[in-house]
Order: structure tokens, then C-alpha cells, then sequence
């Protein structure tokens, strides 16, 4: 070891007896030496020339390149699992940066799990949309309420990986503004739902409540300092309206509608997979975490939300059907 990094670790000792939170890496005078240090050497001279020197310093792949991966992220990266190195040889907890675990880049990915089940859900709503496409016929109540479900979760899953992939500003407000929007999607899927043989003017008010109070909610995450306590709240508050929601509607249909074991299924089983995101500890092999293992346990949930779906508006056509006097098809 060279007497620079003997002096850095010595005063990364000195900052946590002084009452430095052990896991706050990015707070330790260890890694803020380092990085200073490494830009000074590695990042001092004038735009592509820096980059440059990036490439061959810290032998960026192509995947580096195209996420723009620059001198002084490198020099970030690179000091923080110098400083996970000192922690570890001293038996000290593994620390967090900037409020995260450290992870293994894979491919220009920050988080590559993550971004694997993202991929992964996207993937699954793709299949489970177009399955309902074939099996339910598109004058059938509700239908467009699958498809409206279906996109937002879509988009939600694209900007989930987008920020897993690289952590900006933008793409951190992207994925949380629009997870929220799956949340908000749901309840009004089951507002909607609930209402679907009341009046179009009805649904179409209410349509424009939801949408205006979501761009205010995304207004509001966009202005200032994000609050991640007040949105996982928000967050918390809404899908447990939805959630409340469907449980009071099956035990309302329990005996006239058995496929309603469909989506109470799919709302426990949400709820305890839930549980993962109370769970902290650091990644398994430095790239599985308890956020990333949420993102697993909700793949296999998705096709029962769109099971029930099928099932639902194929029964409330052949009530329509009766009711209107008109021929109709399974």
C-alpha cells in the first residue's frame, strides 16, 4: 500500500471516530480525497480530450461510451469501491453512496438487475396485452381500460430501466413520477371499472379529475428538492385506496363472479412482494438488492391482473348481450 493511500485511510479512521455515520461512503474524507485527487490527475484538461483520456485510463467499453460515462464518473466509481475495499478489509458494515448501495457496472448499466426486471415486466405486459387483443373482442365493456393499464405500465417499465441504466436528475424524476402512474392508473381502473354502466359524461369528468391531478402530483415532484418519504406515502396511500377497493368489490361478487379470486390473488401476492422494498442490504454479488428482487417477484404476477381482465370483460359482454337481446361470441 502506498503511503498516500495509508494517509487516506488513516484520515477516513479519523473522520468516523470523529462521528462520521459509517454508512454514508460518499461522506468519508477517504473518498472525497480520492475523487479530488483523481480528477486533478485524470480530468484536467478541455472536453475531448478528457474524454479521451477516460477511455484509455479506465478502459471504457463501447456500452461506457454510449452512456456517457465521464472522466470524473469514472473517477466517482472507481473511489467508491476503493473506499468499499477499505471498509471491508477492516470488517467495517459496507457503506452507501449518495443514498444507494454500491453496485457492479455491467454493459454501461449502474444497476444491471434492475434493469434485466424491468426489461423483464415490460416484456410480460407486451405478451399479456396481446393476449387479451386476441381472447377479447373490442366492443366488450372495459375494453379499452386493459389497453390504458397495458401502455401506462409500458411506459412506466421503460423509464424504470432508463434510470437503473444511468441515474440523472431527469431520469430519476421520469421513474418515479411514472411508477406513481401505474399506482394512479390502477385506481382508476377500478373507478372505472365500478362504473362502467353509469354515463359517459360521468366517466369523462372524473377521467379529466385523475388526469388533472396527476400533472399537478408531476408538477409538484418536478419543482424544488424531491421528497422521497412524502411520495412513497403518496404512494403507499394510493395503491392501498385501489387495493381496499377490489377487496370490498369481491367480497361484494364473491358468489356470482368466482374468477374475482383472480385479482384478490394478484393484490396479496402484490402486497407481500411488496414487502422486498422494506428489506436493506447490500447486493448480493454487488448487483442483486432488495429493489431489484421487487422487480423480479412482480413478473410473475402481471398475467393475473390481465387473466382477470379477460375473463371479466368477456362476462360483462354476455351480460350486455342478454340484456340487449343480441347474438355474441366467447
Amino acid at each position: 500500500m502506498s503511503g498516500h493511500s495509508l494517509s487516506a485511510i488513516l484520515l477516513l479512521l479519523g473522520a468516523l471516530i470523529a462521528g462520521c455515520n459509517a454508512s454514508n461512503g460518499d461522506r468519508t474524507q477517504f473518498f472525497h480525497n480520492c475523487r479530488q485527487n483523481c480528477e486533478r490527475t485524470n480530468c484536467s484538461a478541455d472536453g475531448l480530450e478528457i474524454q479521451e483520456q477516460a477511455v484509455k485510463f479506465y478502459r471504457q467499453s463501447v456500452f461506457d461510451r454510449l452512456f456517457q460515462w465521464s472522466c470524473a464518473d469514472e473517477c466517482q466509481y472507481g473511489c467508491m469501491w476503493r473506499t468499499v475495499f477499505a471498509f471491508f478489509e477492516r470488517g467495517w458494515p459496507i457503506p452507501q453512496f449518495y443514498g444507494k448501495w454500491p453496485f457492479l457496472r455491467l454493459m454501461g448499466m449502474q444497476e444491471p438487475a434492475s434493469v434485466l426486471f424491468s426489461a423483464l415486466n415490460f416484456a410480460v405486459h407486451v405478451r399479456m396485452l396481446r393476449k387479451f387483443r386476441r381472447e377479447v373482442r373490442p366492443d366488450s365493456p372495459c375494453y379499452m381500460l386493459a389497453h390504458i393499464f397495458g401502455v401506462t405500465n409500458l411506459n412506466g417499465w421503460i423509464w424504470s430501466a432508463t434510470f437503473h441504466t444511468r441515474d440523472y436528475p431527469l431520469t430519476e424524476l421520469l421513474d418515479y413520477a411514472f411508477a406513481y402512474s401505474i399506482i394512479l392508473c390502477s385506481l382508476y381502473v377500478l373507478v372505472m371499472r365500478m362504473l362502467h354502466r353509469h354515463s359517459l359524461f360521468l366517466r369523462g369528468v372524473i377521467t379529466l379529475a385523475f388526469i388533472s391531478y396527476y400533472i399537478n402530483y408531476f408538477a409538484y415532484l418536478s419543482v424544488g428538492k424531491f421528497n422521497y418519504s412524502f411520495n412513497m406515502m403518496v404512494n403507499i396511500a394510493t395503491g392501498s385506496v385501489g387495493a381496499l377497493g377490489w377487496f370490498v368489490w369481491c367480497h361484494l361478487v364473491r358468489n356470482r363472479r368466482p374468477y374475482f379470486r383472480r385479482i384478490l390473488r394478484f393484490y396479496v401476492l402484490f402486497a407481500m412482494a411488496m414487502c422486498l422494498e422494506l428489506l436493506d442490504f447490500p447486493p448480493i454479488l454487488w448487483t442483486l438488492d432488495a429493489h431489484a428482487l421487487w422487480h423480479l417477484a412482480t413478473v410473475p404476477l402481471v398475467p393475473l391482473y390481465y387473466e382477470f381482465m379477460i375473463e371479466d370483460c368477456r362476462t360483462l359482454r354476455k351480460e350486455k348481450a342478454v340484456a340487449g337481446g343480441y347474438s355474441f361470441y366467447n
